[in-house]
Order: C-alpha cells, then structure tokens, then sequence
C-alpha cells in the first residue's frame, strides 16, 4: 500500500519548519532574495522543493489568511514519469515519484507534462537538471515520514497509508461543516499520494480545480499501444516502395541495354567503312 501524507490547511500556522526541514534534508541553498519560501510571493523554484504560499481569502464576508504548503503531489499514475523517454522518472512502490539525474537527457518534457508546473530547471547552472520534491523516498522506505512532516508543530502534516488518510479525511468533514467538502487530490488527475483538506474552497487558495478526473497518461496510452504497429505497417509499405521503384530501375536498364549495343555495333561499321 502507497504512503501519502494528509494536510489540513486549518492547522497551518505558517511557521515554516517544513520549509527549513526540507532545504537541511537535501542540501538545497537558501536564496530567499529571488526564491522565497514562504510569504505572499513564495515559489517552487530549483532550490525550492517546498513553500508556504500566504494566501488572502474570504471567509463569511471576512477577509482571512491562510498558509498552503505547496510541493509535488506525487500523482498515483505521473505525467512526468510518463513523458519521460530517458526513465530518469519513477513511480516507486511505496508513493513517491524519484528523480534520478544521472539518467536525465535534458528535455524538459516532464515540465510541459506535469499538471501542477512542480519540476523546474536549474537554468543559472553550467550543467543543469530537472528537481524537485521527492517526498524524502528514502526515508519512506524506511517507513519514516517525510522531513518536512516530521518536524510539523501542529500536525498540520499526517503521515500514512493513503487509504487510510483518505478515511481519516473523510470522517473530518462528515463531523465538522466547517470544512468544504472535498478533499483535494483524492481523484484529481487519477488521485494523488498529497491529500488536502480545507475551510476555503480550494480555487481561492490558487489549487488547480479544472483538472480531470482521469490519469493523464491514459489519454496517450491506448495511442502508444498502436505506435509499434502502426511503424511496422510504415516498414512494409516504405519497403514495398523501394522494391518497387528498385525493379522499375533495373527493367528500364535492361531494356535499354539492346538498343546501346545496336548503336555501338552500327557506329563500329559506319568507322570500319570510312577507314575502307
């Protein structure tokens, strides 16, 4: 069973321990001018895996703050796995999508592919490649939370077994009418292994609420399926065509060749007479 994590957006202070959590755990630099990881213009960048974006929303004609922690969702069934020719991205067993550089070809396809815009390019690097968040894999697959829900103050952040968190969202919003009631990534884009619930209607958090409710890799798989038939019927009717055009060639030869040798013959007697 796949490993997720629970947030619920009403318990996030903003405090951003998991912020700080996640750039120790992966050695990440701290550029807080041009990549802020918390506060109104906080971002996922290439040194920033994590963010608490400060959000300004209205709650029963109040305006309120609220704090949403942003990373990669980690889809049960990822664009970006999907796009990626070079396999430089994994799903694994255990939840988290991993990336590995050193087989990454530079194509950036997962960054088109992916539905929440999560990978990013270390543009300003001489030799640049793909990152972002990998739910801490190795400690995962140790069975230990990620960095950034370990060091939680509040357990906004609720590490578990995805169907288990499921029904522990679920059972929140039947027993509280605060909440909406939805939980968000449970069947967005196929469902992912980041779950969220939430007092405000996710769009005016900025959540992404347009996406389907198929795993985008579907649309393209049946497609992908006839792609080696389909080269192969290119094969034979290419082939097909060269052999033609190949024993076209040849007959016109050989019937060219008699009609040569004729005029060879005569032009040897017409020089035979003049010489006599």
């Amino acid at each position: 069973m796949s490993k997720g994590v629970l947030v619920d957006l009403t318990k996030c202070i903003g405090c951003g321990s998991c912020t700080v959590a996640c750039k120790m755990y992966n050695e990440n630099k701290w550029i807080e001018e041009r990549q802020p990881t918390s506060g109104i213009e906080a971002t996922l960048a290439d040194e920033n895996w994590t963010v608490i974006k400060t959000v300004k929303a209205e709650k029963e004609g109040k305006a309120v703050w609220r704090y949403v922690k942003e990373q990669c969702l980690h889809c049960i069934d990822p664009a970006c796995a999907s796009a990626c020719f070079a396999k430089a991205f994994q799903k694994t067993p255990e939840g988290p999508v991993v990336y590995y550089p050193d087989l990454c070809v530079g194509c950036r396809y997962c960054m088109v592919a992916c539905p929440f815009s999560v990978p990013k390019y270390e543009w300003e690097k001489s030799l640049p490649y793909v990152t972002k968040c990998m739910m801490c894999s190795s400690r995962v697959q140790e069975g230990q939370s990620p960095a950034c829900v370990s060091v939680c103050p509040t357990n906004a952040l609720t590490f578990g077994d995805r169907e288990t968190l499921l029904e522990q969202a679920h059972t929140t919003l039947a027993n509280d009418d605060n909440y909406v009631q939805h939980v968000y990534g449970e069947k967005e884009v196929g469902g992912t292994e980041w779950l969220y619930i939430s007092d405000i209607p996710f769009k005016a958090l900025g959540f992404k609420t347009d996406l389907t409710e198929k795993p985008l890799p579907s649309y393209t798989k049946d497609f992908m399926t006839y792609t080696p038939i389909a080269g192969a019927t290119w094969a034979v009717i290419l082939g097909g065509i060269a052999m033609f055009t190949h024993r076209k060639d040849k007959v016109a030869k050989e019937e060219s060749q008699p009609n040569n040798t004729l005029a060879s013959h005569d032009k040897n007697e017409n020089q035979e007479e003049r010489r006599s």
